[in-house]
This record gives C-alpha cells, sequence and structure tokens, in this order.
C-alpha cells in the first residue's frame, strides 16, 4: 500500500510537470504570435506612411508615364493594360475598332456632310487616344485646329511653352494653330511636347500626388456652370471637394464642347447647366451650327461625348460615385490601396466596382445593366428610323421645289431631333449613366422628327 501510495505522487507530480510544460509553451507560442501580429501591424503602418519613394524626378513637364512608373509600378502596369482589346456589347476596344456605322448605318446619314460621316469608328483604351485621333480620317482628310489635342494627348507642357509659363495664353495660341503644326511644337531644346496620350501629370500634382483638374477648357467650363447656379468666381483646384475632384479628372475630357470664334477655342457649352436642354438653349443663344445638313440644309450640331454631363442626371451621381469610383476601383495594395489605372468598363470588373455598394451576384448585376442598354438600344433605334423618315420627306418637299422658308420649321424640329438622338448614341454608355435622363431624349428625339416629317409632308403635298 505505502508503495502504490508513492507511484500515486509520481504520476501527479509528472502530470503537474507536464501540465506546467504545457501552459509555458502555450504562453510562449502567444506570446509569439502577438509580437508578430504587432510587429506586422507597426510595418504596415509605416508602410502606409511611406506608401511610395521617389525613385525618378518628375515635374509638371514630364508628361512621359514611364518616367512616372519607375516611382508607381503598380499604377504605370495597370495604365498599360488600357492598350489591351476589351469589349463589352456595346462598346470596348479592338486591334482596329470597326466603323460605328457597321452596327448603326444610319450613323451615315446624321452626319452626312460633316467629317464623322467619314470616319467614326469605336473607342479604344487610354492609350491610343493620340494615335487614334492622329490617324483618323476626320483629321487627314479635313482641316482641324490645334484645340482638338485638349483631350487627347498629354498637352499642359505645349501650353506652356506656347504661353511662356502662362497655361491660359497657351491654351488661346495652340487653339487657334492648325492641328499638325500643333502636334508637332517643340520647345527651345528641339524636344517634342505633343507625343503622349493623358498621362499622369495631367491628374496628378507632382511631388504630392493631389487629384487636380489641368484642363483649361474644364477649368473655364465649371467655373460658368457655378456662375449659372449662384456660385461666383469658382475655382475648381481651391473650391472643389476630394470627392468631387475624384469626378471632375474625368470630366476634363468626358465632356460636350464646341470651338468657339475664329480663335477656335475649345469651349464647354455649360454657361445654363449641365442638361442637354440647358446646352441646346446655350447653342441656340449663341447660333451655332457644327455644320449644315448635307441632306436637308439644317444647321445642325454634333454631340461629342458627354458622359460627365449625363452621369450628373443619374443616379449614381445623386448618391455621390464618381466616375473613378466605377471605372477605376478601389485595390489593396500591401497596407494601403490605389486606383485601379486599368480604365475600363465597370462590367469587365464587376467584383470591384459594383459589388462594394451592390450587395447581389455578379449574374443579377450584369442582367440589369443589360436590361437598361437593351431598352436604350431599341428605343434609339426607333428614334433613328423616326428622323431619316423625317429626312426623307424633307428631301421629297425639296425636290419638289419647296422654298427655304416654307421648309424652316421642318428644319428647325430636325436640329432639335437630331441633338437628342446624337446625344443619346455618342454618350459612351448606352444609356446607363442616366436611364431615365436618356430614354427622355429619345423619345423627344422621335417626337421632334415625327413633327418635321408631318410638317415635309404637308409642303410635299401643297405642292
Amino acid at each position: 500500500m505505502k508503495s502504490d501510495g508513492n507511484n500515486s505522487s509520481a504520476q501527479k507530480g509528472a502530470a503537474s510537470l507536464l501540465l506546467i510544460v504545457a501552459v509555458f509553451i502555450a504562453a510562449a507560442a502567444l506570446t509569439a504570435a502577438v509580437a508578430a501580429l504587432l510587429i506586422n501591424i507597426q510595418t504596415r503602418k509605416a508602410e502606409s506612411y511611406t506608401p511610395f519613394t521617389w525613385l525618378a524626378d518628375v515635374d509638371e513637364n514630364t508628361t512621359d508615364p514611364e518616367v512616372w512608373g519607375r516611382t508607381f509600378p503598380l499604377q504605370y502596369d495597370n495604365y498599360l493594360k488600357t492598350v489591351d482589346a476589351t469589349h463589352t456589347r456595346f462598346g470596348g476596344s479592338e486591334a482596329l475598332p470597326p466603323q460605328k456605322s457597321e452596327r448603326d448605318p444610319w450613323l451615315l446619314r446624321l452626319y452626312a456632310g460633316y467629317a464623322f460621316s467619314l470616319d467614326y469608328r469605336e473607342r479604344r483604351g487610354h492609350a491610343y487616344m493620340l494615335e487614334d485621333q492622329q490617324e483618323t480620317r476626320r483629321v487627314k482628310e479635313r482641316k482641324q485646329p490645334g484645340a482638338c489635342l485638349h483631350c487627347h494627348s498629354s498637352i499642359i507642357a505645349a501650353y506652356r511653352f506656347k504661353g511662356d509659363g502662362d497655361v491660359m495664353k497657351g491654351f488661346d495660341i495652340v487653339n487657334a494653330m492648325p492641328y499638325e503644326e500643333a502636334a508637332a511644337i517643340t520647345n527651345a531644346d528641339g524636344k517634342k511636347l505633343v507625343e503622349h496620350p493623358v498621362s499622369c501629370v495631367d491628374c496628378h500634382e507632382p511631388m504630392t500626388m493631389k487629384v487636380r483638374v489641368t484642363r483649361p477648357g474644364f477649368i473655364n467650363g465649371i467655373k460658368q456652370y457655378k456662375a449659372s447656379q449662384g456660385v461666383a468666381d469658382y475655382d475648381v483646384n481651391r473650391d472643389a471637394t476630394r470627392a468631387e475632384m475624384r469626378g471632375y479628372v474625368c470630366g476634363q475630357c468626358h465632356v460636350e464642347y464646341y470651338f468657339k470664334g475664329e480663335g477656335k477655342t475649345l469651349t464647354f457649352p455649360w454657361h445654363n447647366g449641365l442638361k442637354a436642354d440647358d446646352i441646346e438653349k446655350y447653342y441656340d443663344e449663341v447660333q451655332f451650327n457644327d455644320w449644315t445638313h448635307a441632306e436637308t440644309g439644317a444647321g445642325v450640331i454634333k454631340a461629342q461625348h458627354p458622359e460627365f454631363e449625363m452621369w450628373n442626371q443619374g443616379i449614381h451621381a445623386r448618391a455621390g460615385v464618381a466616375c473613378v469610383d466605377c471605372h477605376m476601383p478601389y485595390m489593396r495594395v500591401g497596407a494601403g490601396k490605389t486606383a485601379d489605372h486599368w480604365v475600363r468598363s465597370p462590367l469587365l470588373n464587376i467584383n470591384r466596382a459594383c459589388q462594394p455598394c451592390h450587395n447581389i451576384s455578379e449574374t443579377e448585376i450584369k442582367a440589369r445593366v443589360d436590361n437598361i442598354q437593351d431598352k436604350t438600344y431599341v428605343l434609339m433605334t426607333e428614334a433613328a428610323k423616326a428622323y431619316t423618315d423625317m429626312l426623307d420627306a424633307v428631301v421629297a418637299a425639296k425636290n419638289a421645289g419647296a422654298s427655304e422658308d416654307a421648309l424652316a420649321p421642318s428644319l428647325a424640329l430636325q436640329r432639335k431631333a437630331q441633338w437628342r438622338l446624337d446625344y443619346v448614341s455618342s454618350e459612351n454608355s448606352m444609356g446607363f449613366h442616366a436611364p431615365q435622363e436618356a430614354m427622355r431624349l429619345l423619345a423627344e428625339s422621335i417626337d421632334f422628327s415625327r413633327q418635321g416629317q408631318i410638317s415635309a409632308m404637308r409642303i410635299l403635298a401643297a405642292n
């Protein structure tokens, strides 16, 4: 019995020792884990304090994105992806994009007599924006002003050089130059100043990387718009919030504009507001026509690419969702995050572009977009049919000897119908940026076209 007691005590002692060792090991492991976590947190914090280290000097005249890419390799690598061919149902980029008229033949009649009837291709990625402009027949076969380079190149260095340091002065000078001459501007050292598409310096302030607006057209245009809203002396780089800037940087180029006067001053027509009706009212007030329609003789307006204006009429803008939230969504990089500089359709990146806000499946999101775009395209096709029917009626009345005075009401209606149809077809979201606004404009276009058709048919019947 005495021996059994000793054995029991020894077993208990061994068990206690094992327990102490296990607790010690567990405590050591926990301590090591906590220490590793703290070190990781501290490392991540240190990374966030110094998100980049300058490996190359850049300044206001550094238009080559490769130089910026030495310091910001991830952003540059993503920017380079804009050369890749991507495609959605109603647009995208190809090795050589097809003519838009291949899908929509009515565009040739819409633009009859204008350069866009010569060459009007689907869009490509940002990396091609300068090359595609320089190679289009609209530039090669028709004389164009230097103002065209405002949105298709990293142009601010050229403005600064021609203006002797004054960007706004250089803007006016370059606008009025012939396109070929403006594209060939060199500085005193013989360095070509217009050789890159939109680059880092166009949206970021060197050294701080703060997002900013550089384009004089937008700076002047948003000032005019704010004045129409009762805000005097608006300076976008001084007065805009950071959230607003995330839309404004894209609005520098994705807008409606025209070349004003003999100086071909690139002007955003926002004097009355940002809606299509407001812009039309301004054009009517200044009696501006882009060209005279070759079939009817009507003075008409070419809508450019009014994504910024259309987005402003939609639910995303009202909810504070900016262009870059969808087209350049955030991506996690180490301890920080950065905007994805592969600028593309959100439909090609639904997870990061849409699902941070919309807690539904990718399939459902795509189905909703398809529904909007399909309905917009169907109504746009109906508007085009009404427009071409009107053209047929006006041409028939002209051939029957109708006078200009007699046709004036029909031509005024053509101008209204054309503007609305072109506004939606040239806006690169197929109605998605503001579905109700797009449908309203197309419905009005149909109405004006049918009114113009009836007016011309009555003239024809009277003859």
